[in-house]
């Protein structure tokens, strides 16, 4: 791993040590603002979920639009109310709960108009107790049947002095939870019914449904402190009185963990609130008008068995709360929600010990398989490495644990592994960018683009320490270029060369070299590296074929400007080589050297011996064979070597011109001929061939043949010509 890529990985490694101890050492309030997010999240994983079955044991008893319109407006007289509870009871509900409370005496009483009637009455006359005080009426009708009355209790405001508690048929003492019951949200009084209404009661229970920071109801308090006393709430009494249990609350280490109903565990948060898992959007439930209670237009069997819970949905007088399916989710409906939840044993639970060990894994796991993926694979394959384990983890907290009843926070993870990823990634663009414009300024005026845009990826395939590798190596020359230089002037000279050298560098660069350094009229280019390249002698083979072409396009140009006729001697070689980042410690050059790129320098000179423009060795011509057509030129030995070398002259890429074939098969016969030491046959053959097409090479032969004629080499001839000069 490079410099560049572990600074990336360390930068990755501080922030996700950062990240767990900001999370370690995070207070409540830190905890409340993730919390706030996860609300979010879990809303919409309702909204994913849709409507859910419900136990089908609650229906809504509904004071509607047409109950005030058949039965005159809301509030009631309460021997109304009493009548509408009788008929429930009659037709057989389990349990009916009221979401209101009647805290102050009935202004539609006759009782409040004795004194006015009293003149009229015999002497010693008084008006009857039965049906004249509705209060009394609705009392005696809770006290008749299985009512649980409602009352709410007053969380912010100021304690009176004298405060009457609370009537339940079961409390629980505050001492019995311990500590664990100062989690327990704590109210300053209770706003109650009226004793005449509440004394004969079979139980009551708060209604109130308090919105979290965001205004969403999200939890129903089960369990309300005032003084020291833990108060129900009207879902749970209405739940213990239907089905006879016996509640409790089970603590932990952690706190609060739980209601228990007579051994049954429902998980709650450690205030003791019921987490609400909505069956659905509003009117998931079933509606039953008041109306139709009371006018005994109502099936018994639609209520039989069923716990009621008496509200509105009448637009005056509806009481509505935020849930994750609606702005206007009925208040009764939320209470019918905790009822459900109760009986199905299947309310929402956040385990907070799950929730921190998947954080903390998430955080390490996540957040090195993040920093892994950025520091080597770069930013795009990083980024949709990191969108993929987002979805992911949302995808798997919906299924795996939404699915299953349980809330698990992804907020703080989500949170550091793109802070990770902003970080990892901005560490890249200023670190590694650096290199990339390095790598871009360094190579852009020696290879082409699409070669310098592979050094750019995948720098770690760059090796500038030095190294030996196989490669092909180019030189390349002017004919003459001292007595050209004497004609021109300086600038001349400049405006000529920039000319001849972009040509061939564009010819390098179109095949994928590398060109290696430029020593005045003379071109130096390598391929296969500082890239791979499997087909480097190919590539180079190809460039050197294009170079004359492409001066021949600049020729009329320099021939009008009295240049005359440029001729160039270019030389390839392949073999090994040695390469990498070579001079002082104050400058250097990335370049190649070796034995292979020495012959490759004398090939190139060669070419003005033999009059032809482009000669490779051996191996050059072994491996491009198939797509190059070559001739044989020569087996030397060049200044300084033992060895003899095979020199080829690339004529076309395979397959040649008719022409140009069969000149070469009439040379390759001469050559036969030469090798073999006959060298009469060879004279008649070559003076043949230079009769129909005079070449510089046919000439280099007939002299060197008429010498071996007059002095002929001895018996241990191997066709071998040594050459004294470079």
């Amino acid at each position: 791993m490079n410099t560049f890529r572990r600074a990336s990985v360390l930068v990755g490694l501080a922030t996700i040590a950062a990240a767990l101890i900001l999370y370690l050492a995070a207070g409540r309030e830190a905890g409340r603002f993730f919390l706030a997010i996860d609300y979010r999240l879990q809303d919409s994983m309702f909204r994913i979920r849709g409507p859910q079955p419900h136990t089908g044991s609650v229906v809504i008893i509904d004071l509607d639009e047409r109950s005030l319109a058949e039965l005159g407006q809301w509030p009631w007289p309460r021997d109304m109310v009493a009548d509408l509870l009788r008929k429930l009871d009659a037709a057989g509900t389990k349990v009916v709960g009221l979401d209101a409370v009647f805290a102050e005496p009935d202004r539609t009483s006759p009782t409040r108009y004795v004194s006015v009637f009293q003149p009229y009455l015999r002497a010693g006359a008084a008006l009857p107790d039965t049906g004249f005080d509705h209060d009394v009426e609705l009392g005696r009708a809770v006290g008749d049947t299985r009512t649980i009355l409602g009352y709410f209790f007053d969380m912010e405001g100021a304690a009176p002095e004298k405060n009457a508690p609370p009537l339940p048929a079961f409390t629980i003492p505050a001492a019995t939870v311990g500590d664990a019951a100062r989690e327990i949200p704590a109210a300053k009084r209770a706003i109650l019914n009226l004793d005449v209404v509440g004394d004969k009661a079979l139980s009551e229970g708060f209604f109130n449904a308090l919105p979290d920071a965001s205004g969403m109801v999200r939890q129903m308090m089960l369990f309300v402190r005032c003084g020291s006393v833990l108060y129900p709430s009207l879902p749970l009494e209405m739940v213990r009185e239907g089905e006879k249990l016996k509640p409790g609350l089970a603590v932990g280490s952690q706190g609060i963990v739980g209601l228990t109903l007579s051994g049954r565990l429902v998980h709650t948060d450690e205030a003791a609130r019921l987490w609400l898992n909505y069956r659905g959007p509003p009117r998931t439930f079933p509606y039953i008008s008041a109306a139709d209670v009371i006018k005994g237009r109502v099936d018994p069997a639609v209520l039989r068995g069923r716990y009621a819970l008496l509200g509105t949905s009448a637009w005056g007088l509806r009481d509505l709360r935020s849930s994750p399916f609606s702005n206007t989710h009925p208040g009764v409906e939320i209470l019918a929600t905790a009822v459900d939840n109760l009986l199905a044993g299947d309310p929402l639970r956040r385990d907070v010990l799950t929730e921190r060990a998947l954080t903390l894994t998430i955080i390490v796991a996540g957040g090195l398989l993040l920093t892994l993926l950025l520091a080597t694979a770069g930013p795009v394959p990083g980024a949709l490495g990191a969108l993929a384990l987002f979805v992911a983890l949302v995808t798997g907290n919906y299924y795996g644990f939404f699915l299953h009843n349980q809330v698990v926070g992804l907020t703080y993870p989500v949170l550091t592994l793109a802070a990770v990823f902003m970080v990892v990634t901005l560490t890249n663009y200023f670190v590694e960018g650096r290199q990339k414009r390095f790598l871009r300024g360094a190579f852009s005026m020696y290879v082409s683009g699409d070669v310098v845009e592979q050094i750019v990826r995948r720098p770690e395939n760059l090796r500038l320490e030095g190294e030996e590798k196989e490669l092909t190596v180019l030189f390349s020359d002017i004919r003459d270029f001292t007595t050209l230089s004497e004609r021109l002037t300086a600038r001349e000279v400049t405006q000529f060369l920039n000319e001849y050298l972009t040509a061939l560098t564009d010819a390098v660069m179109a095949h994928g070299g590398t060109v290696d350094k430029y020593i005045g009229d003379a071109l130096m280019a390598v391929w296969g590296a500082p890239i791979d390249d499997p087909d480097h002698a190919g590539h180079a083979v190809a460039a050197a074929l294009d170079m004359p072409r492409r001066l021949r396009e600049l020729q009329p140009l320099w021939e009008a400007r009295g240049l005359g006729r440029i001729q160039v001697g270019i030389g390839l070689n392949t073999g090994i080589m040695s390469l990498g980042n070579m001079g002082s410690r104050q400058r250097f050059n990335y370049t190649v050297i070796g034995d292979t790129v020495n012959q490759a320098s004398r090939f190139e000179s060669l070419n003005k011996v033999y009059g032809t423009a482009i000669l490779v060795g051996e191996s050059t011509r072994d491996q491009t064979a198939a797509a190059v057509f070559y001739r044989l030129v020569d087996k030397v030995r060049v200044k300084g070597k033992i060895q003899p070398v095979a020199l080829y002259e690339p004529l076309a890429p395979m397959p040649p011109p008719a022409a140009v074939a069969e000149a070469a098969r009439g040379f390759e016969a001469v050559m036969e001929f030469y090798s073999r030491g006959e060298f009469a046959s060879c004279l008649e053959r070559l003076q043949e061939l230079h009769a129909r097409d005079p070449q510089r090479l046919y000439e280099v032969y007939l002299e060197r043949v008429r010498h071996l004629l007059v002095h002929p080499p001895g018996p241990g001839w191997d066709g071998v010509w040594t050459h004294a000069a470079k």
